[in-house]
């Protein structure tokens, strides 16, 4: 058992602790897609919140205007303050051109869609609904720190499963890439980066101030652009991670429209803009190699902890996937982020309502 403290305050699980937590002052963000309809884990998910019993759950939802409804009626059947904020009606689409805000649909746009109404709350929990290991001390660890003078919290845990070492993006990108940028600057943005033990976890949680400061990234770099923001907002003694456990929920394809190439991109652009903003502009000629030298050093590392706990590890093949990421580390592209929503054109009074109304109108 171990008790290391990290740059930011790292809370440790010591005997499955549920601590005091002001649950019924949170709003609970947990987006959804359609495929997450009626699944196990997502089932799983909501029941186990109704015994936590927050505030309220706000549910953006990314789903055709066929399968919305199902979704709707099947969230109206929990014991819980449930909002489904239906992400893809005409309305709510209408509203967001006008705003000059149309543009990538994706988990990030979604979020960002459910923060500005969940920051109604004093506080806000955000995790997603594919966590088969998902429990009910998950809700209250996330929220404890913000009642002992935190603003934003980080959940972390190992993704570990069938004797396995999964986690991949963030073992064979994210870390070895921080990693390398730490080794061209001293800059303490990086320091903060790679203070968090499961920096690409989609659970966490913050104030409603903090909430209404994010800008957030429309796709898979939400994570990442999170702790950037929370950076720039809280800094290291504002923030905290807590020991969420191991957690096992699905796992993707290296390849493919929604595999973790794709996703690379994504969550390696949201990074390096992180870093140009807080941090001098990395040397992005030699950047590729250092990363990949980084990684390979590692896949080593990895090896051995996998053989040390009798676990099956293919180095070759992460060592392959690192090449494939490497194709990501490249200048961040255009700023495609959402504004924080003390900035935003539109309220979240007019989100709520357009998004209601096209839920109305598909019954």
């Amino acid at each position: 058992m171990e008790y290391v403290q990290e740059r930011v305050t790292t809370l440790h699980d010591f005997g499955n602790s549920t601590p005091s937590a002001p649950a019924d002052r949170a709003a609970i963000v947990v987006p959804m897609t359609e495929r997450e309809h009626g699944s196990l884990a997502a089932e799983q998910v909501l029941t186990t919140l109704e015994s936590v019993a927050p505030d309220r759950v706000v549910v953006p939802l990314r789903a055709d205007a066929t399968a919305a409804p199902a979704v709707i009626d099947w969230l109206d059947g929990f014991a819980l303050d449930i909002e489904p904020l239906w992400c893809d009606g005409p309305r709510l689409a209408e509203l967001l051109a006008d705003a000059g805000l149309d543009g990538q649909r994706g988990k990030g746009r979604d979020v960002w869609l459910a923060l500005g109404v969940a920051a109604e709350s004093p506080y806000v929990a955000v995790h997603d609904a594919d966590a088969t290991s998902y429990s009910a001390t998950h809700v209250p660890r996330l929220l404890f720190p913000l009642e002992h003078g935190y603003s934003f919290t980080k959940g972390y845990y190992a993704r570990v499963e069938n004797d396995q070492l999964y986690g991949r993006l963030f073992r064979l990108l994210y870390r070895p890439l921080v990693r390398t940028l730490a080794a061209e600057t001293e800059a303490d943005v990086l320091a903060y980066l790679e203070a968090f033990r499961y920096a690409l976890a989609g659970e966490f949680a913050a104030t409603s101030e903090t909430v209404r400061s994010l800008r957030v990234q429309r796709g898979w770099g939400l994570e990442v652009g999170t702790l950037g923001d929370a950076y720039a907002a809280t800094g290291f003694d504002g923030s905290a991670q807590v020991d969420l456990g191991r957690h096992e929920h699905d796992h993707r394809a290296v390849s493919g429209p929604a595999g973790l190439t794709t996703m690379a991109d994504q969550v390696t652009a949201a990074l390096l803009r992180v870093v140009e903003q807080h941090a001098p502009t990395p040397d992005y000629e030699t950047l590729p190699d250092r990363y990949e030298e980084t990684a390979g050093r590692l896949t080593r590392a990895y090896a051995t902890d996998a053989a040390f706990n009798g676990f099956s590890y293919d180095r070759s093949d992460e060592r392959r996937q690192v090449g494939k990421y490497a194709d990501s580390v490249r200048p961040p592209g255009e700023d495609t982020r959402l504004p924080a929503w003390t900035e935003a054109p539109i309220t979240p009074d007019e989100v709520q309502t357009a998004a209601r109304r096209d839920a109305e109108a598909l019954r």
